[in-house]
């Protein structure tokens, strides 16, 4: 089955992180996403850009709606996903809870619904 692994984090402690602190930061992310990728259990991983470059867009009664920032206002931001592969919700808890960034903010893991899938 494939799980969304969703990072959030107060964008803002990223900033105060030293460089050292941000360097090894980034060595384990990818270092996690290569042993995920060894064990077959990664399919895509990206981190985004802050969320002062994000546009939420809502079309209603024929109108387009654009605004600037994250759809939603609240002291973590969607930092980053991981799309996984795992045998079931357990294992892919079990994968989430190493992604280096859950030490500092959540993750959210969420099944991939499939085409005939009600639930």
């Amino acid at each position: 089955m494939k799980y969304l692994c969703l990072v959030y984090l107060d964008e803002t402690k990223l900033d105060t992180l030293s460089r050292s602190e941000s360097a090894t930061l980034v060595k384990e992310s990818v270092g996690y996403d290569d042993v995920l990728r060894q064990s077959n259990h990664l399919i895509v991983a990206h981190a985004l850009k802050p969320t002062k470059s994000a546009r939420t867009v809502r079309v209603r009664k024929g109108r387009v709606l654009k605004t600037d920032g994250p759809f939603a206002e609240t002291k973590e931001q969607l930092i980053g996903f991981l799309l996984i592969t795992a045998k079931d919700m357990d294992d892919a808890v079990a994968v989430a809870a190493k992604i280096p960034l859950a030490h500092m903010g959540s993750i959210e893991v969420r099944p991939i619904q499939t085409a005939g899938d009600s639930s």
